[in-house]
């Protein structure tokens, strides 16, 4: 994998970039959050959320939200906030290189969902929120809240018809959606996610698996790519909500609570804008030009996933008991038929 990062010299260069709170009072609580997303996508995917979380606890409490990498790069997120240096952040548990057994089906687990409903399904009623609760209090932070994002297709400069033509394809994606690609021919990329634009320009890149269409189109990168392949290795993007242990604890109930609510009215905010998205720019779209891969074809990288759901099996119990919640929702969905699976 190739790596480049980019180091911002201390937090005092990065500026908050929540809307302007009140005055405070010299009793206010306050906090440093950093998201995973670039100010394009944060301001769908997390400005709401913090502006409505300051309006409503006023001079009680106040959160300074900062994007991506302005404090500091992603990939250093969790030990930051295992430290304290950040208070809560937003991100999944793959791109923050979080020591947990779980971190692996953070962001992309490959087919691991259809839709983004099944990520709350999963979470609320299969039993995750419990693993992830626990794999989390024991290095010292709280796992408040999960969530899905959008699914994970494959922007590119040349179109991609085939599995043969992924075969050395440079693309940025996440750390587990690249080892699963790469027996594909897939060259997976690590670079800072403001870069990314300027690497697919330059031909550091081909393309992109990190996102939907709703994402090419809202940060920039269908003007930089020509093709959107319609499959995809996930019907959406794990992410979390999570907060220093110690700091969240500090928290009275209320604030606690008030700060969960704001989570999941992101979570919901990002149910629609997302599925709305995603159909919409596939119809409405101009800037990318559609391509598939053929359903038999495409079954092969589909029975490649539940090979690999058992190497990660393999790895430890913990990782075999969140595999095999996995494969029984899988199997729940596809026995409920329509519209929860088609065949």
């Amino acid at each position: 994998m190739t790596t480049r990062r980019k180091f911002i010299k201390g937090a005092a260069m990065a500026a908050p970039a929540t809307l302007a709170a009140p005055a405070l009072a010299q009793s206010t609580i306050t906090w440093r959050m950093q998201t995973y997303a670039g100010a394009a996508l944060a301001a769908e995917v997390i400005d709401p959320a913090i502006a409505m979380f300051n309006k409503i606890a006023g001079d009680r409490m106040q959160i300074e939200l900062f994007y991506a990498d302005q404090l500091v790069p992603t990939g250093e997120l969790f030990q930051a906030l295992q430290r304290g240096t950040i208070d809560a952040v937003q991100s999944d548990d793959d791109s923050m290189a979080s020591p947990t057994e779980v971190t692996v089906f953070g962001g992309y687990f490959p087919f691991g969902s259809r839709y983004s409903l099944d990520v709350p399904v999963l979470f609320n009623q299969y039993g995750l929120n419990e693993i992830w609760a626990e794999e989390y209090a024991a290095v010292g932070v709280k796992h408040i809240s999960a969530g899905a994002w959008d699914p994970c297709h494959f922007a590119t400069k040349d179109p991609i018809r085939s599995l043969a033509d992924l075969e050395g394809k440079r693309i940025f994606t996440f750390p587990t959606a690249g080892r699963f690609l790469a027996q594909f021919g897939v060259v997976p990329v690590n670079l800072p996610w403001e870069d990314i634009e300027v690497a697919v320009q330059t031909g550091e890149l081909d393309g992109i698996a990190w996102s939907g269409i709703t994402e090419d189109y809202t940060v920039g990168w269908a003007d930089v790519t020509n093709y959107f392949l319609t499959n995809n290795i996930s019907g959406a993007w794990i992410g979390h909500f999570f907060a220093n242990m110690d700091r969240w604890n500090e928290l009275p109930e209320d604030l606690q609570t008030l700060f969960q609510v704001c989570c999941e009215q992101s979570h919901y905010y990002r149910q629609h804008w997302y599925w709305g998205g995603e159909a919409n720019l596939r119809v409405n779209g101009t800037k990318l030009e559609l391509t598939t891969i053929p359903d038999a074809e495409w079954a092969t990288v589909e029975a490649a996933a539940r090979e690999f759901w058992e190497e990660i099996a393999a790895e430890s119990e913990t990782k075999r008991k969140v595999v095999d919640i996995f494969k029984q929702y899988n199997a729940d969905m596809e026995k409920a038929g329509r519209p929860y699976r088609y065949t």
